[in-house]
């Protein structure tokens, strides 16, 4: 979100629109006008807008795109992506060595990293980030993928000590990991944010570092200069990066507008260069027109509606399946999100590959059954079960509840209105920031909730260990024992063809149960100006620009 983003999760589709012609100025950067921001920089500033407010810009603690956006261009882990999207070495010199069991890894780190504060990184940094990320007294949501390594669960939830996590700095460019199973993706894992490296001193000696641009240290191609919340984030080049002399811009400024009308209108007026996901109806318009300018990035998320497994009547399986088979997907993906997204066939987006290579929905296949007749007596029986009548449930004034996007509300809205033609009911719309969102479906304060999860890392499990009964994400309070042992053994077998069988039984299960409400697989949709090259986008991140040159 993943992610994504998750987020996350998240995470995440938006809205824009744009024109053709301009932009990607090279002198003084100002923006203001349609809701835009009042600072300016100098240089060859790229500009552009990050839609919502990050919870935080410390690695550990981010959980969805608003963050991670952000974070991609100021650390880097020890992988990262290239242009096609492979896994490369990033802070590693090279791939980590492997043992035949695939349980220990030895990283090497580059010769002469350092920190954006011109101090040295070292192994020892990565070793205390790692073990930082598992500390249950941070509470970071994404502990989990700390898991992975040797204890790392059993010092998260405060059964071992520290010193008994798999991952150990033998010297300086030296990384020593034990894993608690052999993890297939692992080396790809190191290229996710949550296992991006922070500086021990900076950490130790100020624990709120990451709050304030004058103290917030990082060590990718960028640096944090200026963070205006709610308003702006500019990152500057960072002249102590590994990789700076391939860096050919001076910085990146981000303005902070949920509202996707201003952001559209700050790109037609030349004011950003890029903008992620733009409006529905502008993206129509762009691809009738063969506009150059947009770019349908190919993306690995899934957009689905929480259902609070704990609220009655959403308790009942047959009402979330009801709730689900009386929508219309293609008619939501061609007439609401207008973007090129696919009717979700399960909880795993296509894209995925299988233990033989193949695509993972293959041999899956679409688990969605869309039928209003069966819906309809599905819902009855499951409101009789929980001795609900239709008028108590419409009485409760249920609602969906949903972040500030003109693409989420109408999206809202178009469920808000089968739900009600095909099933009699109503309910209502909640819209709230973002972060509040966030915070409210942590809490379990919500009925039914829009979400989105963009995969972490390539394999089914990114996405199958959102919904376990301990899960840090499984914000609809989801439990099924079965489930979780499957995951369980996705986790941990060593035998690719036993792993993905259970994945593909467990994915099986929690559509069944209708665990959460698939909707569509994403597409990402940008726009760049005609005079911005070098942006590229991977399957599981959000466009990359550190490599941007504008002519």
């Amino acid at each position: 979100m993943k992610k994504k983003f998750r987020i996350v999760a998240l995470l995440l589709a938006l809205t824009f629109a744009l024109t053709a012609c301009g932009g990607g100025k090279t002198n003084d950067k100002e923006t203001g006008g349609a809701g835009g921001t009042t600072a300016s920089t100098e240089g060859k500033f790229l500009r552009t807008n990050n839609t919502s407010e990050p919870g935080s810009l410390d690695p550990a603690l981010a959980q969805g795109t608003h963050e991670s956006w952000v974070l991609q261009h100021t650390f880097e882990g020890l992988m990262t992506y290239d242009e096609e999207g492979n896994v490369v070495p990033g802070a590693a010199e090279a791939e980590p060595e492997i043992s035949e069991d695939g349980l220990n890894y030895t990283f090497k780190l580059k010769e002469g990293l350092k920190w954006s504060n011109g101090e040295p990184v070292t192994a020892k940094d990565f070793e205390f980030s790692w073990k930082r990320l598992l500390d249950p007294d941070l509470a970071a949501d994404y502990a989990h993928q700390g898991y992975y390594l040797k204890n790392g669960e059993a010092f998260n939830k405060g059964k071992v000590a520290v010193d008994e996590v798999g991952v150990k700095a033998v010297d300086d460019l030296t990384l020593e990991v034990t894993l608690e199973n052999p993890t297939p993706f692992f080396t790809e894992l190191t290229a996710f944010y949550s296992l991006f490296p922070v500086s021990e001193k900076v950490v130790t000696e100020n624990p709120d570092w990451a709050k304030d641009a004058k103290t917030h240290v990082s060590n990718g191609p960028f640096k944090l200069t200026t963070w205006e919340h709610r308003a702006e984030i500019i990152i500057e080049k960072n002249e102590n990066y590994q990789n700076a002399d391939a860096v050919k811009i001076d910085g990146i400024h981000f303005d902070i507008l949920e509202d996707k009308n201003t952001e559209w209108q700050n790109y037609d007026s030349d004011q950003y260069d890029i903008i992620v996901t733009p409006q529905a109806d502008v993206v129509a318009q762009k691809q009738a027109e063969g506009s150059e300018e947009l770019v349908i990035g190919t993306d690995v998320a899934v957009y689905y509606y929480n259902v609070n497994n704990e609220t009655k009547p959403f308790t009942n399986p047959k009402v979330r399946q009801a709730l689900s088979m009386a929508l219309d997907r293609k008619t939501l993906v061609e007439n609401v999100s207008q973007s090129g997204e696919v009717p979700a066939e399960g909880v795993v987006p296509f894209g995925m590959k299988d233990e033989n290579n193949k695509e993972y929905r293959d041999a899956v296949g679409n688990l969605i059954t869309e039928d209003v007749e069966q819906a309809k007596t599905l819902f009855e029986e499951g409101l009789k079960e929980e001795g609900m009548t239709l008028d108590e449930f419409n009485a409760a004034k249920f609602n969906i509840l949903y972040n500030t996007d003109d693409k989420h509300q109408k999206m809202a809205e178009a469920v808000q209105d089968m739900w009600n033609k095909n099933l009699g009911i109503s309910i209502g719309l909640k819209n709230t920031e973002f972060q509040v969102k966030l915070n409210d479906e942590k809490a379990g304060n919500y009925d039914v909730s829009r979400a989105g999860w963009i995969g972490d890392y390539a394999d089914p499990l990114t996405f199958l260990e959102l919904w376990e009964t301990e899960g840090s994400f499984n914000d609809a309070n989801y439990a099924n024992e079965e489930y979780d042992n499957l995951v369980q053994i996705a986790k941990t077998s060593n035998d690719a063809a036993e792993r993905f069988e259970a994945m593909r039984k467990a994915e099986k299960i929690v559509v069944e149960d209708m665990a959460v409400i698939p909707i569509y697989f994403y597409t990402q949709p940008y726009m760049v100006k005609p005079n911005v090259k070098g942006i590229y986008k991977t399957l599981l991140n959000y466009p990359t620009m550190t490599f941007a040159e504008i002519e």
